[in-house]
C-alpha cells in the first residue's frame, strides 16, 4: 500500500509540474512518462550488478519524461531563434537574368514606336534590411529567451523527479527483496515447527491437531514465499522499465539501503534553501518575468519602428556591360490601427496574471513540500524505532512459545499466534524502513537537490 500510494503521488506530482502544453487534453490520463524509457541495447546473457546509483544514471539517460522535457527545452530554443530573426540583419542575394518586351505607352510614355525589345537584362545584386529601432520585436525576444530559462529549469526539475521514481522504485524493489527474505525465513522456521510437532506427537507428548496447526502454519508461509516473490520481480520489470534496462535484462540489488539516521535539518534555513533552488519554483518565475516582456512587446507594437534597407548590384543587357548600381534607405513605421494589437494586449495581459497566480501557488507548494517532508522524515524515523522495538518482542515472544511447546506445558497454538506476530512486525519494519528511506528522498526533492543529494540522504550504497 505504501509504496503504490507514493507512485501516485508521483504522478500527481507530475501531472502539476510540467507545462499545460505536455499534459493530456484526454479524459483518461495517460500513464505517466516518467514511469517509461526509451531502451538502449539489448539483454546480456550475464546478471548485471545494479546499484542505487547505477539506477539513478540509467534513468537520466533514459528516462522517457525527461527526455520529452529536454525536447521541449529544444522547441523553446527554436523559438527564441524565430523571435531574433525581428531583430537581426536579413540578408539576401539575387541573380535575374530575363529577356522582355516594354510597350512604354503603358508607363505613359506615348513614343513611336511604342514597343521596344527585345532585349536582355541581367541583375546581381545583394540585398540588406536591419531594424534599427522596434522594442516589441526587442521585448518578443526577451519573452522567448526567458521562456527557454523556464524550460531549462523544467529540465532539471524533470531530472530531480527522475532521480525520486527511480530512487523509489529501487527502494520498493529493495523491500520486496527484503519480504522475500523474509518469508523464507519465517518458511524454514514454519518447517522446524512442522518437524518438532511430528516427533512430539510420535513420542505421545501432543495431540494430532497439533501437527495439523503446524503444517497449516506451514502451508499458509509457502504461500506467502510465493506471493513475495512475485512481488519482487514485479518490481524489478517496474524499475526496468524505469531506466530502461531492456525487460528481458536479469540483474540482482546490491545496495541494500540499511538504516541511516537523519537529524531533521531547522525549518527556517530549509525553506530559504529551497526557494534558492527549488528548479520549478525557478522556471515559474522566469515564466512570469516572459509574461512581462510579451506584455510590454504588446503594448509596443503601437510604438514607431525604424528599419534601414540597402542593396547593391550590377545590372546591363550583358553582364560585361553591367554596371553597378545601388539604393539605401530607411523606413519609420507608425501603427494607426490595427485590431491585432489589441487582441495581444488583452491576451497577454491574462497570461500575465495567469503566471503571477501560478508562481503564487508554487512558493505556497514549496513550503508545503518541505514541511511535509520533515513531517514525514520525523514521523517515519519515529515508526522504525517503534517497529524494529516491536519485532525484537515478537522475537522473543516466537522463542519462549517454541520452549514451552517442547516442555509439553502448552500447545503450538501459542506458537502459531506468535508466528503471526512475528510476520505482521516483520512486514511494518520492511516498511517503515522503505517509508525513512523513501521521506529522505522527497526531503532532498523537496529542496530542489535530489539528483546532487539522494545519494547521501539515503545512507549511500552498504
Amino acid at each position: 500500500m505504501i509504496s503504490r500510494q507514493t507512485i501516485l503521488f508521483s504522478t500527481a506530482f507530475l501531472l502539476i509540474s510540467l507545462p499545460a502544453a505536455a499534459q493530456s487534453t484526454s479524459r483518461q490520463a495517460p500513464p505517466s512518462p516518467f514511469f517509461g524509457s526509451v531502451v538502449k541495447g539489448a539483454a546480456t546473457p550475464a546478471p548485471l550488478a545494479l546499484s542505487v546509483k547505477d539506477a539513478v544514471q540509467r534513468a537520466l539517460e533514459s528516462n522517457l519524461g525527461l527526455l520529452l522535457q529536454e525536447e521541449s527545452e529544444a522547441t523553446a530554443h527554436g523559438a527564441h531563434w524565430r523571435a531574433l530573426a525581428g531583430l537581426l540583419p536579413d540578408v539576401s542575394g539575387t541573380l535575374v537574368s530575363r529577356r522582355q518586351v516594354i510597350n512604354l505607352e503603358a508607363y505613359g510614355f506615348p513614343a513611336k514606336p511604342s514597343i521596344v525589345g527585345p532585349f536582355n537584362v541581367h541583375d546581381a545584386r545583394i540585398y540588406l534590411s536591419q531594424p534599427v529601432i522596434d522594442l516589441s520585436a526587442l521585448n518578443d525576444s526577451k519573452a522567448t529567451a526567458l521562456t527557454q530559462q523556464a524550460e531549462k529549469y523544467g529540465v532539471k526539475s524533470a531530472r530531480d523527479l527522475v532521480v525520486l521514481v527511480a530512487v523509489n522504485l529501487y527502494l520498493e524493489a529493495v523491500a520486496t527483496s527484503s519480504r522475500v527474505e523474509m518469508t523464507h525465513a519465517q518458511e524454514s522456521t514454519a518447517e522446524a515447527l512442522f518437524n518438532q510437532a511430528q516427533d512430539l506427537k510420535s513420542a505421545g507428548m501432543v495431540a494430532g491437531i497439533d501437527v495439523l496447526r503446524s503444517q497449516v502454519q506451514l502451508q499458509t508461509q509457502r504461500q506467502r514465499v510465493i506471493a513475495a516473490e512475485n512481488d519482487f520481480e514485479k518490481a524489478k520489470l517496474q524499475l526496468a522499465r524505469a531506466i530502461g534496462l531492456p525487460l528481458g535484462q536479469s540483474f540482482t540489488l546490491t545496495d541494500k539501503i540499511p538504516y541511516a539516521p537523519m537529524p531533521a535539518p531547522p525549518i527556517e534555513e530549509v525553506l530559504a534553501r529551497a526557494l534558492e533552488s527549488r528548479p520549478d519554483f525557478l522556471a515559474a518565475k522566469s515564466r512570469v518575468e516572459a509574461a512581462q516582456a510579451a506584455s510590454r512587446a504588446a503594448g509596443d507594437a503601437l510604438l514607431p519602428s525604424l528599419r534601414f534597407d540597402a542593396d547593391y548590384g550590377a545590372i546591363g543587357q550583358t553582364y560585361g556591360s553591367a554596371h553597378g548600381t545601388y539604393s539605401f534607405g530607411a523606413t519609420v513605421r507608425i501603427p494607426v490601427f490595427n485590431g491585432d494589437t489589441k487582441a495581444r494586449r488583452v491576451e497577454t495581459g491574462s497570461l500575465l496574471r495567469q503566471r503571477e497566480a501560478e508562481l503564487a501557488d508554487i512558493r505556497g507548494r514549496v513550503e508545503y513540500d518541505v514541511r511535509a517532508a520533515l513531517l514525514d522524515l520525523r514521523a517515519a524515523d519515529l515508526q522504525l524505532q517503534a517497529s524494529n522495538t516491536n519485532r525484537q518482542l515478537s522475537e522473543a515472544q516466537l522463542t519462549q512459545a517454541r520452549d514451552r511447546f517442547g516442555a509439553g506445558v502448552a500447545s503450538n497454538l501459542d506458537i502459531t499466534q506468535a508466528q503471526e506476530a512475528v510476520a505482521a512486525a516483520s512486514e511494518q519494519y520492511i516498511a517503515a524502513l522503505y517509508s525513512h528511506n523513501l521521506a529522505k528522498a522527497s526531503l532532498a526533492r523537496a529542496l530542489g537537490i535530489a539528483e546532487s543529494a539522494v545519494s547521501a540522504y539515503i545512507g549511500g550504497a552498504q
